[in-house]
């Protein structure tokens, strides 16, 4: 797993670089202090940080919230595979298959110290990564794999009684159940396994025990 990452001196001023190669030296620089800062770290000290000039950060990202745009790009869409969202409908494998192949992937590409502390930061000030971020969660993992759960108990689909927010949630209280332990171990800095594999798969295991009983009570008492 990757650990948090150490912090170094002050990076002296590096020239001759090109312009995407210093636009790409900033973008890393602002992940590493942003995790560190959260988004009220103020650009002038990341210029003083990477030892180059306030405004030169600005002739590459004319604004605060562009540089936080590409921070996105860069630490969220990037990691999020195209497959994911066929992973979850294909009927070829069992469900459990399915959640258990997905978070173990999931978990391989989000337990990272950079991408934990910016998303929890994220959530605490009013740029609106972690909102744009849940939503494709919910509109390619949740809700899916709500629809998948009817399917495999035969249960009404979704074109005939619309999922409700109660069992939505309780997908969401699966997948809040993992990501819990990247905040133990990022934001909290408390003892994590460093083996995840088989708590993983325990968590979806017993998720699906326990929504296998309750969905037909929820629909049955819409």
């Amino acid at each position: 797993m990757v650990k948090k990452p150490v912090k170094t001196a002050e990076k002296p001023p590096r020239r001759n670089m090109r312009a995407a190669e210093r636009e790409r030296f900033i973008l890393d620089e602002a992940i590493k202090f942003f995790a560190e800062q959260g988004f009220g770290g103020q650009t002038r000290e990341l210029a003083k940080r990477m030892g180059i000039t306030h405004s030169a950060i600005y002739r590459h990202f004319p604004s605060k919230e562009a540089l936080i745009e590409r921070v996105y790009e860069e630490i969220y869409l990037s990691r999020w595979s195209p497959t994911w969202a066929g992973l979850i409908q294909d009927r070829s494998l069992t469900l459990e298959t399915r959640l258990s192949r997905f978070y173990l992937e999931y978990v391989q590409q989000v337990f990272e110290y950079n991408w934990v502390r910016i998303f929890v930061f994220s959530g605490m000030k009013s740029f609106d990564i972690t909102k744009r971020y849940l939503e494709i969660v919910r509109e390619q993992i949740i809700e899916p794999a709500c629809r998948e759960l009817r399917h495999d108990l035969k249960l009404a689909s979704s074109d005939k009684v619309p999922l409700s927010e109660r069992e939505v949630e309780l997908f969401w209280g699966l997948h809040g159940r993992i990501f819990y332990m990247a905040i133990r171990r990022f934001v909290y800095e408390t003892p994590t396994p460093d083996k995840l594999d088989d708590i993983v798969v325990d968590a979806v295991r017993s998720f699906l025990g326990g929504a296998t009983r309750l969905l037909p009570e929820i629909l049955e008492a819409r």
